[in-house]
């Protein structure tokens, strides 16, 4: 019922796969990428069509050239610019070259002129995922002319000027409208830059099972990979069938965070949810949803009957702050770290040492500002790589981690990694951050294993936000409270389609 999670591989993933795919494949491996990009760029053009392919020096670039020889022979006049030259190419793009031009067809040094009625496609075959620095010179100037371009633009493999392992913009870079991208997923498709960079993304496995060759070390995320814990409630069940809730933060100034995560943790099925607020002066009801209970926050860390317990939203950094960080870190109990609590963390050793030592599950949730502190680097660090980021503080911490942003990154302590493709840029408003925190203890509150819970509440947390941002066309002035209603509707859903019902 759910879309099974596609591997993901880094550049050395792909060129293991190629490596042992290579020998003796019938038909070339180029071949089948270039007929699998025609297909693609038939569906994208309408009727007889003047089409431009720009390819360059390498195997991309011979991608580009069996790309062009496929559309010549379905009819479309193709121009094809390649500025290389032709006797340095690779032996399997000197071949893609030799044969466009047998079947007629002709380059140009330089980009054409678009003609009167302007270009139908542009395709970009330049340079593909072992580009490793920026642009400069004749092919920036391609870059910038082919983004310009008012029609569908089609990159092949991967937008020229995007680095494959890190969805890193190295300077000037198409802007594709669709990426048509072989073999298997990258990261770089995938978080960042990537998705601004590759609009809507096709996969073409080009006959290849790429797992059955090399093991993928990472995964997008789909419901497939929780499916078995999405399955209807027994009717001889209570409140106390689904677990209480401990969230503690809401320092002065900041309760509206923790009253957020609550509402996200009551929203999503908790039994009980029970905050814990820092500030004295809070209400101790929230009169929009008077079902969330208060208490004085050391007395409910100390309260055994508490399931899970997150700490961070609204906390602050106080001495009393750090005090609770310690309190929770010690409970063997599910523990979600987030926000300040991170805060602390970092800065703290003995915190850090005690956190390393836990045995029950552990889960953070930093942006990249609070994964740098994490680790003692600069944001601007942890965005240059974000599933290496990802995956240090995983194995560091011993924690479930998810790294949100563009393409949320989860890893767990073991190394491996997913990314997320749910969600939406009107999500950065203030608070989102705190309604994952709700959704994570909830569902860990409700018996959960940790990298479950994980997976399910990064995925569900974006995709409630595209559900409300289709059903209301806003690309912006999406509030943190609007979310929890829209997950707990499509967590039913997920949860009907589970059992076999519509969703």
């Amino acid at each position: 019922m759910f879309p099974a999670p596609r591997p993901i591989y880094p550049v050395a993933g792909i060129r293991a796969i190629e490596t042992l795919a290579l020998p003796g494949a019938v038909p070339p491996l180029m071949e089948r990428a270039g007929e699998a990009a025609a297909r693609l760029a038939l569906l994208l053009v309408q009727g007889p069509a003047r089409v431009l392919v720009a390819c360059g020096p390498g195997n991309n670039g011979g991608d580009g050239f069996v790309l062009a020889r496929h559309l010549h022979c379905a009819g479309l006049a193709v121009s094809v610019a390649f500025a290389g030259d032709p006797a340095h190419l690779p032996d399997d793009a000197r071949a893609a070259h030799a044969a466009w031009l047998a079947g007629g067809g002709t380059t140009q040094p330089d980009l054409p002129a678009p003609p009167p009625e302007g270009w139908a496609l542009v395709a970009d075959a330049l340079f593909g995922i072992g580009l490793q620095r920026p642009l400069e010179g004749r092919y920036a100037g391609w870059i910038d002319t082919l983004n310009a371009q008012p029609c569908p633009r089609l990159a092949i493999d991967i937008p020229s000027g995007l680095d494959a392992d890190t969805g890193r913009r190295l300077g000037h870079c198409f802007e594709a409208t669709h990426t048509i991208t072989f073999i298997a997923l990258k990261p770089g498709l995938l978080t960042l830059d990537g998705p601004d960079q590759c609009g809507e993304i096709h996969l073409a496995p080009i006959d290849l099972d790429a797992e059955t060759l090399v093991p993928a070390p990472g995964r997008e995320i789909t419901p497939a990979l929780f499916a078995d814990r999405l399955t209807p409630r027994r009717a001889n069940s209570h409140k106390g069938s689904y677990g209480d809730a401990a969230l503690v933060g809401g320092a002065p100034g900041m309760v509206g965070a923790a009253v957020l995560a609550g509402r996200a943790a009551i929203h999503l099925g908790a039994g009980r949810v029970l905050l814990g607020l820092l500030d004295p002066a809070a209400l101790t009801v929230d009169i929009l949803r008077p079902e969330l209970m208060f208490r004085p926050p050391a007395q409910l860390l100390a309260d055994p009957a508490m399931s899970a317990v997150a700490v961070g939203p609204g906390l602050g950094q106080s001495d009393a702050a750090r005090a609770l960080v310690a309190t929770a870190i010690g409970l063997d109990k599910p523990l979600v770290l987030d926000a300040d609590a991170l805060n602390l963390v970092a800065t703290d050793p003995a915190l850090q040492g005690a956190l390393a030592a836990r045995r029950c599950p552990t889960l953070l949730t930093p942006h990249p500002a609070e994964a740098a502190r994490l680790l003692g680097c600069s944001t601007p660090d942890i965005q240059r790589d974000r599933v290496a980021a990802a995956t240090a503080i995983a194995r560091r911490t011993g924690a479930w981690l998810v790294l949100k942003g563009c393409g949320s990154v989860v890893a767990n302590p073991d190394g491996a990694w997913w990314i997320n493709t749910s969600g939406s840029p009107a999500m950065a408003t203030a608070g989102m951050g705190d309604v994952l925190t709700g959704l994570l203890t909830a569902l860990l509150a409700r018996g959960w294993p940790a990298g479950d819970a994980m997976l399910a509440a990064v995925h569900l947390h974006g995709r409630a936000a595209d559900r409300l941002c289709a059903a209301q066309s806003i690309d912006s002035g999406l509030l943190a409270d609007d979310i929890a209603p829209s997950a707990r509707a499509c967590f039913n859903a997920w949860v009907r389609a589970g059992s076999g019902e519509t969703a």
